[in-house]
């Protein structure tokens, strides 16, 4: 009875382990035929790719692990204990081998030019449910074809790794997940992003590239780390980018533009109390001074906010508001300029002989409405066009370029920004820089007019030169980010416009000093006259 009893185990395992086999070629099959999908649609390819999933999940196998692979894709399945302690899947140490068999889902394994370490957090969520087996599955495509947006960006060697847990969607993690792809490709002249893919995002019903939750970084000129807080499948985006910052510079000009935005946030709070302590004697020109300072004044406050605003403990809608708001201040602060401009020619060119009803209210819903209205329009179009923007910057390295990436809080959609940015910042700059040139021009004509001092005619050639900073014609300067130029621009943008606060106190200063003088003036001149017999 005990031979028989020894003989049904034996087929019982025999038939189990061709069952097994049977079931790993099923999966070898499969991922073959997705292989040969590359002409087929999007949405039939990501349909594969979800089958294939499922299947390693459900897949029996001996051991901790299990490897499967054909020329471009290779799967891994991992079983996991809730004494978790981390995984890490590495080809920086190990040669590349087919298989790993029977070794613990502690250890490390070679896998590819590309490495993936887990946090052990990854199962801590799951194994409050007590669920009899945790299985981690990853897939690594060499060749991935179907993972193209609408761009069809360019990927880094077009890898892709990603991973899931069984449990279900891991995300939020406080320890990242690192994967990091190593390279022999020169980057002079490229963008890197660490990106995942989207189900269900931009345009195509299949998703498209973002990189929320993820941060890029380079520690050498072969290897680009990325550091996501959640599982998904994860690549490098290869964007062409015509001008980087140097790392070299990036403190620099930090320091630059904390140092003058505070100087700016200081000197607009006084002009504005001041402004309301002497309210009464505050016309519409002095009044329309004051909200100029106030759009400064808010667009340094979200300046300075917006890199704290994007690290990952903040949450992505306290970016979104804040972007928002810093746009809107940017856009408040130039209507504002193009106001001032347009003030200054019913000045000169009407020689004060105008009124209009309510000028500075009509003048506060322009330059106050107009940018929320847009703002309004841009959230109300598409909400993601606000949140953490990257900004790329390179370090020079012996063999190659390396890059990193930091983050502000801004206009994320590449057509608001060439629209509502750099189109109507352009706008208002060439208006201003005409009604200046044309102010110049006039004053110019009066001087040489016989009927007109010399001096009154040379004060106010200096007093347009002054109105060059109310105008806001350093803003032009954005538009020379490029070749040679690069790097004077940065500079001088950067200490100029981070600056213009103060220059508008001192403006504002030199001002009320000038119309004190004049009124005392004024009160001497009568004083004489009142005692001349």
């Amino acid at each position: 009875m005990d031979h028989c009893g020894t003989l049904f185990l034996c087929l019982c395992l025999l038939t189990l382990q061709n069952a097994t086999a049977e079931k790993w070629k099923e999966l070898l099959s499969y991922m073959e035929n997705m292989q040969v999908s590359r002409a087929r649609s999007p949405s039939f390819s990501f349909r594969q790719l979800h089958q294939l999933e499922q299947m390693l999940l459900n897949t029996s196998f001996p051991g901790y692990n299990l490897t499967l692979q054909t020329p471009t894709i290779q799967s891994l399945a991992f079983k996991l204990s809730c004494d978790f302690s981390g995984l890490s899947l590495s080809s920086a140490t190990l040669k590349r081998v087919p298989q790993a068999r029977g070794q613990h889902a502690r250890g490390q394994y070679a896998w590819g030019q590309h490495a993936m370490q887990f946090p052990a957090e990854l199962t801590w969520d799951a194994c409050k449910t007590r669920p009899r087996e945790l299985r981690l599955i990853c897939i690594y495509f060499s060749n991935a074809h179907f993972f193209k947006d609408e761009n069809n960006s360019s990927l880094l060697n077009n890898y892709v790794l990603g991973a899931q847990l069984s449990h279900g969607h891991v995300n939020n993690l406080r320890d990242p997940v690192n994967i990091s792809f190593w390279h022999n490709q020169s980057l002079e002249g490229y963008t890197l992003s660490c990106v995942f893919w989207k189900e269900g995002a931009r345009k195509q019903p299949w998703g498209g590239w973002s990189p929320e939750g993820c941060r890029t970084e380079q520690p050498s000129h072969s290897q680009v780390l990325c550091r996501c807080n959640h599982l998904t499948y994860f690549a490098v985006l290869m964007q062409l980018s015509p001008a980087l910052v140097p790392a070299e510079l990036l403190a620099p000009l930090t320091y630059i533009s904390l140092v003058g935005c505070s100087i700016s946030i200081v000197a607009s709070l006084i002009t504005v109390l001041l402004h309301f302590h002497s309210r009464k004697q505050s016309d519409s020109l002095t009044r329309i001074h004051m909200n100029l300072h106030a759009s400064v004044l808010l667009l340094n406050i979200a300046f300075l906010l917006s890199p704290a605003f994007a690290m990952s403990p903040v949450p992505r809608s306290a970016c979104t508001a804040l972007a928002a708001a810093l746009h809107y201040a940017l856009l408040s602060c130039l209507t504002w300029m193009a106001i001032e401009g347009f003030n200054l020619y019913l000045l000169l060119g009407r020689v004060y002989n105008i009124y209009i009803h309510r000028y500075v209210l009509k003048l506060g819903v322009l330059g106050w409405g107009v940018p929320a209205l847009l703002v309004l329009l841009s959230l109300s179009v598409k909400s993601s066009v606000y949140g953490p923007h990257t900004i790329p910057v390179f370090n020079s390295w012996e063999n190659g370029t390396g890059f990193r990436n930091m983050s502000i809080c801004w206009v994320r959609s590449p057509v608001v920004h060439s629209v509502l940015v750099m189109g109507y910042g352009g706008l208002t700059s060439l208006f201003n820089l005409v009604v200046l040139a044309w102010a110049l021009l006039s004053l110019r004509r009066l001087r040489v007019r016989a009927d007109a001092p010399n001096a009154r005619a040379c004060r106010d050639t200096v007093t347009v030169l002054g109105l060059t900073v109310l105008l806001g014609t350093t803003w032009a300067l954005a538009f020379f980010s490029f070749g040679v130029l690069l790097l004077p621009q940065l500079f001088l943008f950067t200490i100029l416009n981070s600056l213009y606060g103060f220059f508008l106190f001192l403006w504002f200063c030199s001002q009320r000093c000038r119309s004190e003088a004049e009124a005392k003036a004024q009160v001497e001149a009568f004083s004489s006259s009142q005692t001349t017999p």
